[in-house]
């Protein structure tokens, strides 16, 4: 397949692989802020084949990790409501909250409904404007401009009747939180390659320039990624911090200004609550005073809800890579892909997710 078979040639891995291990002198520490890198990581073993001592760690990159337990605790509490359609991408319906989760209260007969495009939730409330149709509005940079654009389309077609719950994070604040954290063992960044091609990597640049640290636009194939890695490598060794796009193929400095604009018009920056991070200034999105008659959380004024974390889930330390899933003493046991306690071993994109499909074992860890 045309860009993809291309990027997964074992005999260019080995060659990328001897490289970096030509060029890395020391155990250097890379995070990857993307959950689909890290699962091909992972799955490909190549966390595993690196030079001794050198070592990623798995950051904050999956969207469904990082949505604060208060936001799906909203959820449930908006889905049992009696004359709502509450609608969500399928990654989400098993995400549990303080009590449930989406797809239990379904079964309990509460009319939560998969969709694939926040448009397809627009469609429902054209279709039933008897009910109330919420979609979860969750996600970084790069499913913003989606959903900015179904509020667009809902606003023209004058829908009374279709919300959101959003809440949309953004990455360059959770890098700054992290590289101000005394005990950050982080030396460069892996950014992700979707959210670049919507906004582009100009607000890296202050970041890499500030704490001094290199940031590699990087894709989600094998050999993007050990380029990536290779790349951020090469500016470690010579002691350069730029921003550096590996991903060519589909990013530029810009982004797609289009996109930028959308989310601009409906979105306004505002401080968001990162599970596993906490609450971080500017670091989400919500909507624009203009389009605040489509936020589903003033609309049904859920408000004092208290989220109860499972006391055995280390969901965040696991998302700030300050642990590995094995670590976790319910890893693989009491909390797998069919019973999980926490995001990250039920998201498609989670890192404990990604360890237990790779057989990943207490015994055997990252090196």
């Amino acid at each position: 397949m045309k860009y993809l078979d291309e990027y997964r040639d074992p005999a260019l891995a080995r060659r990328l692989l001897d490289e970096l291990r030509r060029t890395a002198t020391r155990p250097w520490r890379i995070m990857e802020v993307c959950g689909g890198q890290t699962h091909t990581l992972v799955r490909q073993g190549i966390d595993e084949l690196l030079p001794v001592g050198m070592r990623m760690i798995h950051g904050p990159g999956c969207p469904v990790c990082v949505t604060p337990l208060e936001t799906l605790d909203r959820a449930m509490a908006i889905a049992a409501r009696p004359g709502v359609i509450f609608t969500s991408f399928g990654d989400m319906l098993r995400v549990p909250g303080s009590d449930t989760d989406l797809l239990s209260l379904r079964a309990r007969g509460a009319d939560v409904r998969v969709v694939y495009t926040p448009m397809d939730a627009v469609r429902v409330a054209q279709e039933r404007p008897d009910h109330e149709v919420v979609f979860l509005a969750v996600g970084f940079e790069t499913t913003a401009p989606a959903n900015a654009m179904a509020v667009l389309h809902a606003a023209r077609l004058g829908l009374a009747n279709f919300s959101m719950l959003v809440s949309h994070v953004l990455v360059p604040p959770a890098l700054t939180a992290l590289l101000d954290d005394p005990d950050c063992e982080v030396q460069a960044f892996l950014a992700a390659g979707h959210v670049c091609a919507v906004m582009g990597w100009r607000e890296y640049e202050p970041i890499a320039r500030e704490y001094h640290v290199p940031i590699v636009v990087t894709g989600f194939e094998p050999l993007d990624l050990l380029e990536g890695i290779l790349m951020a490598v090469r500016q470690l060794e010579s002691g350069r911090s730029e921003v550096e796009n590996q991903y060519v193929r589909a990013v530029r400095r810009s982004g797609n200004t289009e996109a930028q604009d959308a989310v601009a018009t409906v979105f306004r920056v505002t401080d968001r609550a990162w599970r596993g991070i906490g609450a971080l200034p500017d670091s989400g999105l919500e909507l624009t005073a203009a389009y605040a008659r489509f936020d589903a959380a003033r609309r049904f004024e859920v408000g004092g809800l208290r989220p109860v974390e499972d006391p055995e889930c280390i969901a965040g330390a696991i998302l700030t890579g300050a642990r590995l899933p094995t670590d976790c003493a319910a890893y693989g046991t009491r909390c797998t892909p069919r019973h999980p306690l926490g995001a990250p071993m039920v998201s498609a994109e989670g890192t404990c997710a990604a360890f237990h499909a790779a057989g990943r074992t207490k015994e055997v860890t990252s090196p």
